[in-house]
């Protein structure tokens, strides 16, 4: 077996590569390379994307699940580039993304995490897909807190039509975004500002970009 390996992003929570196996690619996170104190957040985060993408095994637009093993999880490479690099301008990117959540959701996982364009690909056929789990809704039970989440998922990918394709927005969708979820408005006035502060302090990640920053040791 031959490998080679690129390093993605290493950071407090371990390092992500992308891994050529025998000529095939995919991704791999490993979190015994995670800081000692940050090393059970790690390990939950990688638990609960490998508990998603297994209940998602077979959609297309979202990550086949290969291991996990509790300490690294490899998961299949989609071809594409990050939503901030694409720039989706086509109706057809939306219309297709509208329909990957409703199959997310109708499999009882909430994605949790698509205010980051580099979550949403413009693969290299034109159509959506989506990555990085970490935090998504795994349960299943799907009460008034999941619809309420899958509200949310709805809400931030219209965010991104508005960005790129604002003509293309439907005026139900428009009525969407006008109105965000009580838990939303109480998130912003209140945790959003801690959660910007240590995600950019502890672990350099941005709103907008996603990507980390790799680690000095």
């Amino acid at each position: 077996m031959t490998e080679s390996v690129t390093l993605l992003k290493a950071d407090e929570l371990g390092r992500i590569e992308r891994v050529e196996r025998d000529g095939v690619l995919l991704i791999r996170r490993d979190i015994a390379a995670a800081r000692w104190w940050a090393r059970w957040f790690a390990r939950r985060a990688a638990a609960r994307e490998a508990r998603a993408l297994s209940r998602l095994d077979g959609l297309d637009g979202v990550p086949r699940l290969i291991a996990w093993d509790g300490r690294v999880l490899e998961r299949s490479y989609m071809a594409g580039q990050p939503m901030q690099v694409g720039k989706p301008l086509d109706e057809a990117y939306y219309r297709d993304a509208l329909r990957l959540l409703a199959r997310l959701h109708r499999r009882g996982i909430v994605h949790n995490d698509l205010a980051k364009e580099p979550n949403w690909l413009v693969r290299e056929d034109g159509s959506p897909g989506l990555v990085d789990f970490q935090i998504a809704w795994t349960r299943g039970r799907r009460g008034t807190l999941f619809r309420l989440l899958a509200r949310e998922d709805l809400r931030h990918l219209l965010k991104h039509k508005r960005t790129y394709a604002p003509g293309a927005l439907s005026s139900r969708q428009r009525a969407i975004l006008a109105r965000p979820a009580p838990h939303s408005r109480l998130w912003r006035a209140t945790g959003k500002r801690l959660y910007k502060l240590i995600a950019r302090r502890i672990f350099g990640y941005w709103d907008n970009e996603g990507q980390g920053r790799v680690r000095k040791e």
